[in-house]
C-alpha cells in the first residue's frame, strides 16, 4: 500500500515539493553558516519524495541546547512558512475521503518542517 501511495504522491506534487526543498538546501549551503540548515533541508527532501511507510522520531542522543537554538533559528528563517504551507495542503487534502492519507503525510511533513533538528526519519 505504501508503494502505491508513494507513486501517487510523487506524480501529483511530491516531486515539486522535493525540488523546492532541494533548491533551498543548495541555497543554504552556499555559506558555511548555512550548511547545517541545508542538511536539514535535505532530510525534508528525502521525506517529501516518498513519505508513505516512513515515520519521524526524536533522536535518542541529546545535544542539549544546540538543537533548540538551531530549531529557533530555523523557525524564524523559513520554518514557519514551510509549516504553514504543509498545514494548508493537509487541510485541503483532508476535505475528501480519498485525500485523507495525503493530508496525513502533509501533517507529518509539517511537524518535521517546524523543528527538523533532533529528528530522524525511519
Amino acid at each position: 500500500m505504501s508503494l502505491l501511495g508513494n507513486i501517487i504522491w510523487f506524480v501529483f506534487g511530491g516531486v515539486f515539493i522535493a525540488i523546492e526543498y532541494l533548491l533551498a538546501s543548495v541555497a543554504m549551503m552556499l555559506t558555511v553558516v548555512g550548511i547545517p540548515f541545508g542538511l536539514q533541508s535535505i532530510k525534508l527532501t528525502e521525506l517529501a519524495l516518498f513519505p508513505f511507510g516512513k515515520e519521524v522520531r526524536k533522536r535518542e542522543t541529546d545535544h542539549g541546547c544546540l538543537w533548540t537554538i538551531m530549531n529557533i533559528i530555523w523557525f524564524f528563517v523559513g520554518g514557519i512558512w514551510i509549516w504553514l504551507s504543509h498545514i494548508g495542503f493537509g487541510i485541503l487534502f483532508c476535505i475528501t475521503i480519498i485525500g485523507i492519507p495525503f493530508g496525513k503525510q502533509h501533517f507529518k511533513l509539517a511537524g518535521l518542517a517546524l523543528r527538523p533538528f533532533g529528528r530522524e526519519i525511519v
